[in-house]
């Protein structure tokens, strides 16, 4: 069972493209050093962007040239 659910994300984005991309973005901001804003028990920088966004830790801004 993946957690968090992927049905639960969707309901936090628009569509499943802007959770790919928002999860992606996330994942390199953490590999490069960004502080972890959820406790978890993963090391793994995918797992813990979506946690972060099941969370509410992180937003997104949609613009006219992609996401903020």
């Amino acid at each position: 069972m993946i957690k968090p659910s992927l049905d639960m994300l969707i309901k936090k984005v628009d569509n499943k493209y802007t959770l790919v991309v928002l999860a992606a973005k996330r994942a390199r901001e953490i590999m490069n050093g960004s502080t972890v804003l959820v406790e978890t028990k993963s090391n793994k920088p995918v797992t813990i962007a979506l946690e972060e966004l099941a969370a509410n830790k992180i937003t997104y801004e949609r613009t006219k040239i992609g996401i903020k």
